[in-house]
């Protein structure tokens, strides 16, 4: 029998501006005003119908991701986290983290989000190079990026993450890297150091950018991999990095294979029953429908035979070691069905293992894909 890991909840707010090219996010550009509290209504009431599913669990985690959380007012935001907490048993320590663009932080408001009960708020930066921020289709500019940062230290938050891209269009080895150490100036606790993928159905994918080749794209990683340890941040997950103590933990629930309730337009939730089973959720996408109070989209139960690829896909992701006793606690099954592949894993270099513990090696960071495959079922 598999036992129910901690609980988390995402909360999907699907409002941008403007669309960025290389978005394949579940966002949709305003066309006039946010529907404020209406929404938070729509979220309350797709909360309640899946309560049942949580079993009274206790939250440790929340995040608030989009689109453009920080379009939300300060007083739907109080209204939307009072109502979650009304609903679920919250841990008194619980991280709760909302992300916003340095375009629409204003002084009067961040500090409006922490007292509805925000701790940590991740700032969607992405460059500091007004041409490059033209190139990607971000609405702000560096100063109001400097700003928004200097606005998350000075108020005393839990943490806050700094969002930066690398790989960008026609940008030079020199260019990312002053990227970086102008967000290392800033001092974040928390930063997301992602390279810029072209994503299918994003405008970037009809009209591709000449992008960085794979040589550069090395070099970029290495020497900022340099940079960013040189200045105390540990790599902890592929694109993330933390100085020690501030990792985030929402994100580190989702790769241990935690649960996680997914609320608003296109949210996923991954929920595990007394039982054993694992329920997997999927929202409506057009805030249209979901405003209709058509919800859930989707709801399916994954089959044994995916769930050793289902751990992994999000185990291997971490660069800490993998508990071996996981895997049996939190799928329900033995090890010894998946001791093929992982002999043949071993076997290629791309992990070690020990009596408690499976690690993934730099061999199998590189061929993350190739690892992951081993574990899919025909």
């Amino acid at each position: 029998m598999s036992e129910r890991p901690p609980l988390s909840l995402y909360i999907h707010i699907p409002w941008c501006v403007q669309k960025c090219p290389y978005c394949d996010f579940n966002s949709h550009a305003l066309k006039g005003e946010v529907p404020h509290e209406e929404y938070v209504r729509h979220l309350l009431a797709d909360l309640d119908n899946d309560l049942p599913l949580t079993g009274g669990r206790e939250v440790g985690t929340i995040f608030i991701g989009g689109g453009t959380p920080s379009l939300l007012s300060s007083e739907a935001m109080l209204l939307l986290l009072d109502g979650v907490r009304a609903r679920l048993p919250l841990s008194p320590g619980a991280e709760i983290t909302m992300e916003a663009n340095p375009g629409t932080v204003e002084a009067d408001r961040f500090s409006g989000y922490q007292r509805a009960g925000i701790n940590r708020i991740s700032i969607g930066v992405q460059s500091f190079s007004p041409e490059k921020l033209q190139r990607l289709g971000r609405i702000h500019g560096p100063q109001e990026a400097v700003r928004a940062a200097h606005l998350a230290a000075d108020l005393g938050l839990r943490s806050f993450n700094l969002d930066l891209m690398h790989g960008l269009p026609d940008q030079t080895l020199e260019q990312a890297l002053d990227d970086l150490r102008q967000a290392i100036a800033l001092n974040p606790p928390h930063l997301s150091w992602y390279q810029l993928t072209i994503e299918p159905n994003t405008l970037f994918s009809s009209r591709p950018p000449v992008l960085p080749d794979d040589d550069a794209l090395w070099d970029i990683f290495e020497q900022g991999d340099q940079l960013l340890t040189a200045a105390g941040y540990q790599q902890y997950e592929t694109s993330a990095y933390a100085k020690p103590g501030y990792r985030c933990e929402h994100n580190l629930n989702y790769w241990r294979f935690g649960d996680y309730l997914g609320i608003g337009c296109g949210a996923h939730g991954k929920l595990t029953q007394e039982d054993g089973r694992i329920i997997r959720t999927s929202k409506t996408r057009h805030p249209r429908g979901f405003m209709a109070g058509k919800y859930l989209d989707r709801q399916h139960e994954v089959e044994e035979s995916e769930k050793p690829f289902e751990f992994f896909m999000n185990r291997f992701r971490l660069l800490e070691p993998a508990p071996r006793e996981e895997f049996a606690r939190y799928t329900g099954l033995d090890e010894s069905l998946i001791r093929p592949q992982i002999a043949q894993a071993l076997a290629k270099g791309y992990l070690t293992e020990t009596a408690e513990y499976w690690q993934i090696t730099q061999k199998g960071k590189l061929f993350l894909n190739s690892l992951l495959e081993l574990f899919l079922t025909e």
